[in-house]
């Protein structure tokens, strides 16, 4: 009776145990992207360009600023977080986008009913290869609103970054509106 019992839950548990293993498993991301894969292609970029000197300019509240710097992957990688974060390959914003593409230009703008905070991602093309990325985050309530407009230029012989710009402005209800302004430009030797 025992025996009977044990292989029983035995069996119940290898039924349960195959009907988990045979479940799919949900990421939150799709499979191919609908959308242009904005987060491969600043992690690529970003590989590319790594110890480079970069001269940063950078605006704050009026208050400018000129540096140069020597960038490590994981600099450009925090300093290109807003172009990573923007991404739009989820599978909950699979229908939220209008898509336009010609020769020189790929846009994905956000459609009129839909919500989300990046409201469009424009790829500029030159001879078949990109040539800049361009995005517009904005979010809009009762007590903040922030626009952020950012763009990456790259060389169009190397295909390397050859410069970018990050332009914030944020206004906190009662607050002073807050505005912020990056520049990069890779420094070329030789």
């Amino acid at each position: 009776m025992n025996y009977q019992k044990g292989l029983s839950f035995g069996i119940f548990l290898l039924l349960i145990a195959g009907f988990f293993s045979c479940a799919e498993k949900s990421t939150g991301t799709i499979e191919t992207t609908p959308y242009f894969d904005l987060k491969g292609f600043i992690e690529k970029k970003v590989q590319e360009v790594d110890s480079l000197e970069v001269l940063k300019r950078s605006e704050i509240q009026g208050e400018e600023n000129q540096v140069r710097l020597i960038y490590s992957i994981q600099d450009w990688t925090e300093e290109f977080s807003i172009f990573k974060d923007a991404d739009i390959n989820k599978a909950s914003m699979l229908q939220s986008y209008g898509t336009t593409k010609s020769d020189d230009l790929l846009a994905h703008e956000l459609l009129p009913k839909a919500k989300g905070k990046l409201k469009y991602l424009k790829i500029s093309y030159y001879n078949g290869e990109v040539s800049g990325v361009s995005i517009k985050i904005a979010e809009d309530n009762l007590f903040y609103s922030a626009t952020t407009l950012a763009e990456i230029n790259l060389n169009a012989v190397t295909h390397l970054i050859e410069s970018y710009s990050i332009q914030t402005s944020q206004k906190i209800w009662f607050l002073e509106q807050n505005n912020m302004r990056i520049e990069g430009t890779v420094v070329v030797k030789g």
